[in-house]
């Protein structure tokens, strides 16, 4: 660090997983921020040079910006705590389980909130038990509509919303692309929501939750990452009431999977008011059309001062 108070950054962004584009737009923006926040900032991706350069140069602190399991399971976390260079966001053990969503709504629900009823299917177990037997069984446990996604990765790439029951072979099919394990979910109908939630060394915070609404009625992945293919209303339309209990259980699911820093608690609100948790987002996108952004502006944010904070608390924290 110099003494005007300017680190050295280096943002991680891109790598192998199928959100690669997603992180590398990610990873710009962070990039563009640490840098109008007045930081030097080495834009990498996290390939073979990697951990030699970092081991030879030792940056101030690490900002990663990547999606998928390039950096949300935990895997590269832990050799970046192994350098002994501060990072922005959760430790790997945190991240392992945040990025297992059957683990991470385990987790939630022993701690009393609500989670969506479901049931979890390995590839070589629907092979091996037969996929008609196996569907059969679901769909008598798990009447009316469904929702079948991956047990890990994001940006619901994999995420099918299943109306008719014809249609859930080819679900199953499509989260097997994407992971060995795919999750069998009851549809919870409601307002979809997104609530970041930030901690610049004064405890978490929830941002003002944002309320999605596709135009097609799915949050697909085209619907994420596509300009005007969804309309985002932040903070969402519910009552005062119900945002404080929203941000609440956002918070607590935060705190229950060990997450720190950054995170995106993803909930469905029922018309009973009841927020119902769906997955944790470790690392969530920062694009230009990202929600934890929108989320960031809402509440008064500018992004350059808020991942300046981010990084000082990881320093901090060493």
């Amino acid at each position: 660090m110099t003494e005007s108070g300017a680190l050295t950054v280096v943002v991680l962004a891109g790598g192998i997983s199928h959100e690669r584009d997603v992180s590398l737009r990610s990873g710009r923006r962070v990039a563009d921020a640490l840098t109008e926040a007045g930081h030097r900032v080495v834009l990498r991706d996290p390939d073979a040079s990697l951990l030699p350069f970092l081991a030879e140069h030792r940056p101030d602190a690490i900002f990663p910006a990547l999606h998928g399991s390039s950096g949300e399971d935990g895997a590269l976390l832990e050799l970046l705590a192994a350098l002994g260079i501060p990072a922005v966001g959760s430790a790997a053990e945190a991240a392992r389980l945040a990025w297992s969503k059957p683990a991470a709504s385990s987790i939630v629900q022993a701690a009393g909130l609500p989670v969506p009823e479901s049931i979890v299917l390995s590839h070589e177990s629907f092979r091996e038990l037969g996929a008609a037997s196996v569907l059969e069984v679901v769909r008598n446990a798990l009447p009316g509509p469904l929702v079948v996604k991956p047990a890990s990765g994001g940006s619901a790439q994999g995420v099918t919303v299943v109306t008719e029951p014809d249609g859930l072979p080819r679900a199953m099919v499509e989260a097997f692309t994407y992971a060995d394990v795919a999750i069998v979910e009851q549809r919870i109908i409601g307002t979809e929501l997104a609530v970041s939630i930030v901690d610049t060394g004064e405890g978490p915070r929830a941002l003002p939750p944002v309320e999605i609404v596709p135009t097609a009625g799915v949050y697909s992945f085209d619907a994420r990452y596509n300009a005007g293919e969804t309309t985002f209303y932040v903070p969402a339309r519910l009552s005062p009431e119900v945002l404080g209990e929203v941000e609440a259980v956002a918070i607590r699911a935060h705190l229950e999977l060990g997450l720190r820093d950054i995170s995106r608690v993803d909930l469905i609100v029922d018309d009973r008011g009841t927020p119902w948790f769906l997955e944790a987002n470790v690392l969530p996108g920062l694009t230009e059309t990202s929600l934890l952004p929108l989320a960031a502006e809402a509440a008064g944010l500018e992004t350059a001062a808020l991942y300046s904070d981010l990084v000082r608390t990881a320093i901090a924290r060493g």
